[in-house]
């Protein structure tokens, strides 16, 4: 087998493993839990969170509650030898890794794996999220943050959640980006039940001035301190030390790199932090480790792309690393008694020259990303050794060209273009500037100059910089220096342009990510100018930092194209017979002497039984001893007695004593059962109440709707996002099928091919009439739905069936394509469950059909021939 590196990427195994057993993990996890992941999956309803964020959170909450934070090289290890919770793992492996087809590592490479993660590990658990910019990790970290404190407020003894929150920024930059967590809507993530409480007890601190005090109380909760290094802590002595002090320092170096890192010194020539200095720290300090239950979080964890990764996470160790003060946080912490939850790292890539980060447990890249929309397409343009306002009015003109005052949200495309040197960009490249303008008739004011130099940028330019995304702003052409790096989000930057080498090779790739935020509905295209050797810079930065090429990052996002989409006239719709239950609620008197027949519970389901047996023989009981005295019982007196069943239901104080004292039980009785076991309160006494209270009476409505398969007007458009061998338009038929009607709207955008191929099947079958293609309108641009009950959540959602076919005998028939593995899944059969009813009250048929029996032609059963 080949030899070992960190190239071994074991965040894809992990995620493997999470994913074949999603539904025996899930067991594990606490009620608020579930109901916090449900609330933000993409997949139950019309969440805020994209697919990588989910993702990313999914592991997050699988990292915490089913491995309990474990280090990663133990979870590597337990993974390995499918020990503890790996028990299930599956002997699978994934195309293109250095492990064979069943899975598996031979024990010198997994002993070389091993050693590598537990020498790059810290003492307190280190995670790595690697996302591209622009999937939203900012919003990522806010919801993760909220997750900990919601869980952490009902478990308050569970030492694997977090109380409080320490974000770090590596610089002002970035910093500034952070506000977004204090600024968000928290509703997007949170629940509606949990959002009152945490909205009223989270504490933000954000210390972007170092001269303010941290003003948390020692040992509160739910604080969120967004800060950076330099705004923290750890500064070198500028007290020489005393003879006497020399005397008893510690000569050797207090952190020493290793694994990776030590690599990384090797490779770069750097040094381990010098014996000789002494930390300190400042207020801000004493009073962060005097807060229990930490998680720290780092933003843009990497700082910097390619060797300057190491930075602050850990690789270039220096006096001021952050790796560093997070190391002595931890420390501290620790001898006040406390911990360091965990550490959580964003960054943008899983990778550091030609290693992967060990520490990684989730990527989503970039290509990925473009792939998916998440990102602009881009294209990349470059000019052999061009002259300085030769190259200005190039770019200049293919960007008008391209963009020129078109909107995009109501904002105007803008281009940044960037100098290596405040001094250049003053006195040429302005200057260059507003020439070409001028030449192709575009007014000047279209330009703003951001240098950080308050001679040449004024607090006026530096408000209309930051207001550059709103549709009030009217500049376009956007000059900088060194304004490349993360943290300056601009969604309505089209494009960028380096015209020089910079000082920094990864300064090209940094500024060419800027202009690729998404914006809009259709999936736009970033234009990158560089000359000729910046193109060789950005295609080797690429391959370093993300393993990609630029002939990669052009073709990326082209599996998906936009489509037009009319609705055909005439408008089509189908009548379809819906149940509507209705409930009435009648007051009751409950009259004198009320039977709770207290005495009728089953007491037994509420008593802890210890058994002892014997021998392993489970049938041998050597002794059974009653325990239930462990458990802690509420002692209710009459006042929050009656108080808790008034809230309950609803009704006066007064009121309910009186009922109470009216039962047979009298409310003394009611406080003896209850006090012994308080489970009695919400299982038996508060819903025997209800029933004597009032009387529920349900009625059950059949209507007939006429609903239409498509909602907008043949006057309107619709865009929508499909890969081209999956679409297929009315005109793609010849006139001999003119007379069959198929087409609603055109043209149709299938999902899969078995849609695809099964639709062109039936379109040719004498037997049709008609057949529609009705599981692509699936965001309210449609009538034609079923609703039903999410078996796991428990909540009514709506479904969109695949295809509805009329047949020549005029009966109708819908149908759902399914891939093979999802055929038994609990929603899809919820789903055909509540279809099957729906249309057999309509006279119609409900038939899901495999995919695999769809790609062969396999479907004559399903339509009764």
């Amino acid at each position: 087998m080949a030899k070992f590196d960190l190239d071994f990427a074991f965040f894809e195994y992990l995620w493997l493993f999470y994913k074949q057993n999603k539904k025996e993990i899930r067991r594990t996890y606490k009620q608020p839990t579930k109901k916090y992941l449900d609330y933000n999956n993409p997949d139950l309803r019309e969440a805020y969170l994209r697919v990588p964020q989910f993702e990313a959170l999914e592991l997050y909450v699988f990292l915490k509650e089913y491995l309990d934070n474990e280090l990663m090289h133990k979870i590597f290890d337990g993974w390995h030898k499918k020990a503890s919770k790996f028990k299930k793992r599956t002997d699978a492996g994934l195309q293109g890794e250095q492990v064979d087809a069943f899975g598996n590592i031979d024990a010198q490479a997994y002993t070389q794996v091993f050693k590598q993660m537990k020498a790059f590990g810290q003492h307190y658990p280190n995670y790595i999220y690697a996302l591209s910019m622009g999937t939203g990790k900012t919003i990522l970290m806010a919801t993760c943050i909220f997750y900990e404190f919601i869980v952490a407020n009902k478990y308050p003894d569970d030492v694997r959640f977090c109380h409080n929150a320490l974000v770090f920024a590596p610089d002002k930059t970035v910093l500034q980006s952070l506000k977004e967590i204090q600024t968000f809507e928290m509703t997007k993530v949170v629940p509606p039940e949990y959002f009152s409480w945490l909205n009223a007890h989270l504490q933000y601190h954000f210390l972007d001035d170092a001269g303010l005090t941290l003003n948390t109380m020692d040992r509160s909760k739910f604080n969120i301190i967004i800060s950076n290094t330099q705004k923290i802590i750890l500064k070198q002595k500028s007290k020489i030390p005393s003879a006497q002090e020399k005397l008893y320092m510690d000569t050797k170096s207090s952190y020493k790199s290793t694994g990776i890192y030590a690599k990384a010194t090797e490779l770069y020539g750097v040094e381990s932090i010098a014996s000789e200095v002494e930390l300190t720290v400042n207020n801000r300090f004493q009073k962060i480790i005097r807060l229990e239950q930490l998680g720290i979080y780092v933003d843009e964890a990497h700082h910097a792309f390619g060797t300057m990764l190491g930075k602050d996470m850990g690789i270039k160790t220096t006096k001021t690393s952050l790796r560093v003060t997070i190391n002595e946080i931890a420390r501290n912490i620790k001898a006040a008694g406390s911990q360091v939850v965990a550490c959580y790292n964003y960054t943008g890539t899983p990778y550091i020259g030609r290693h992967v980060l060990p520490e990684v447990v989730y990527s989503y890249g970039l290509q990925k990303a473009i792939n998916k929309t998440y990102l602009k397409k881009v294209a990349v343009h470059d000019y052999t050794d061009p002259k300085s306002k030769e190259f200005v009015t190039l770019v200049v003109k293919d960007f008008w060209d391209k963009f020129g005052e078109n909107r995009y949200e109501g904002m105007l495309p803008k281009l940044a273009i960037f100098a290596p040197t405040v001094a250049e960009l003053n006195t040429k490249l302005r200057l260059i500037v507003e020439d070409v303008l001028l030449d192709l008739g575009i007014g000047t004011d279209k330009i703003l100059v951001n240098v950080g130099d308050e001679k040449i940028t004024s607090n006026d330019d530096l408000r209309e910089f930051n207001r550059l995304d709103t549709a009030g702003s009217n500049k376009q052409f956007i000059l900088l220096v060194n304004k490349g790096r993360e943290g300056w989000n601009c969604r309505s930057l089209f494009g960028v342009a380096l015209y020089r080498k910079p000082k920094s090779k990864i300064f090209v790739l940094q500024a060419t990510m800027r202009c690729l935020r998404a914006i809009g509905d259709v999936q736009e295209t970033g234009q990158v100018y560089l000359s000729e050797e910046n193109k060789q810079i950005l295609h080797d930065e690429l391959r370093k930092n993300y393993r990609m090429s630029g002939n990669d990052l052009t073709s990326a996002g082209t599996t998906k194209v936009p489509y037009k989409i009319r609705m055909i006239p005439p408008r089509v719709s189908v009548s379809l017979k819906r149940v509507k239950r209705l409930y009435s609620m009648k007051d009751l008197d409950p009259g004198r002497n009320i039977p709770l027949e207290l005495g009728k519970a089953d007491l037994d389901r509420y008593i802890i039984l210890h058994k002892e047996y014997d021998s392993l023989d489970a049938t041998k009981v050597k002794a059974i001893d009653d325990v239930s005295y462990i458990r802690e019982q509420k002692k209710y007196s009459q006042l929050t007695l009656v108080a808790e069943i008034a809230r309950y239901l609803n009704r006066r104080p007064l009121e309910i004593e009186q009922i109470l004292k009216n039962t047979q039980e009298d409310i003394l009785g009611i406080l003896n059962y209850i006090n012994k076991h308080n489970e009695l309160l919400y299982d038996w006494v508060i819903p025997k109440l209800f029933t004597k209270l009032y009387e529920i009476n349900e009625y059950e409505k059949e209507e007939e709707e006429e609903v239409a398969l498509v909602k907008w007007s043949e006057n309107e458009e619709v865009t929508f996002l499909a890969k081209s061998h999956l679409v297929m338009s009315k005109d793609d038929w010849n006139v001999t099928l003119s007379n069959k009607q198929s087409f609603h709207i055109s043209p149709y955008c299938f999902d899969s091919i078995p849609e695809k191929k099964l639709f062109t099947d039936l379109l040719g079958e004498d037997k049709v009439k008609a057949i529609y293609f009705t599981g692509m309108l699936t965001h309210g641009q449609s009538d034609f739905y079923i609703q039903y009950i999410d078996p796991e959540t428990h909540s009514i959602r709506s479904y969109y069936p695949d295809f509805l076919v009329q047949q020549s005998d005029d009966s109708w028939v819908i149908i759902e394509v399914k891939g093979d593995n999802k055929i038994d899944d609990p929603i899809v059969k919820a789903k055909s469950d509540a279809a099957s009813k729906i249309a057999d009250r309509s006279k119609m048929r409900y038939e899901i059909i495999k995919g695999s029996d769809a790609n062969a032609g396999r479907y004559h059963n399903i339509l009764g021939w």
